[in-house]
């Protein structure tokens, strides 16, 4: 059983069809334009849209630090699920469960870090940055409407 002491949640109803969302993960020059917070932006260097493939990329800071993050698509349902494992510290998996509702999809964010003390030392950056996260992807989605 998983302490909720380690999991951080988001959720958001959008306007736009689950096959629109997951498209969003699945294609990596979409992902890179969203992933991540506020003034970050995204170099891949690989990325396999596969059950256990590898994503590696760096995040670039607006303040110019670079942030090399490298993580596995553990598992993907297309239009439904998606779950990544981030492999490098802090460890965590995020599942992003996407559910179809009138005019729309619930995207429902979960952040299920290895411990509590990792997951209390980042939840100050990790809840606002989710936030964020779900902004930028609206934002992408809504100039391909």
């Amino acid at each position: 059983m998983m302490s909720e002491d380690r999991v951080m949640r988001t959720s958001r109803r959008l306007p736009y069809s689950p096959a629109a969302v997951y498209r969003a993960f699945a294609m990596p020059e979409l992902l890179a334009k969203w992933w991540g917070p506020e003034g970050f932006t995204n170099t891949f260097e690989v990325f396999e849209f596969k059950p256990g493939g590898q994503w590696r990329f760096v995040m670039h800071g607006p303040d110019g630090q670079r942030y090399p993050n490298e993580s596995v698509f553990a598992a993907l349902e297309p239009n439904s699920q998606i779950v990544i494992e981030h492999v490098c510290a802090p460890l965590f998996t995020l599942t992003v469960k996407l559910t179809a509702v009138a005019n729309g999809t619930e995207v429902s964010w979960a952040q299920a870090f290895a411990d509590v003390e990792t997951a209390e030392a980042v939840r100050h950056i990790v809840v606002p940055a989710n936030e964020q996260n779900l902004d930028r992807l609206t934002r992408v989605l809504s100039k391909l409407a």
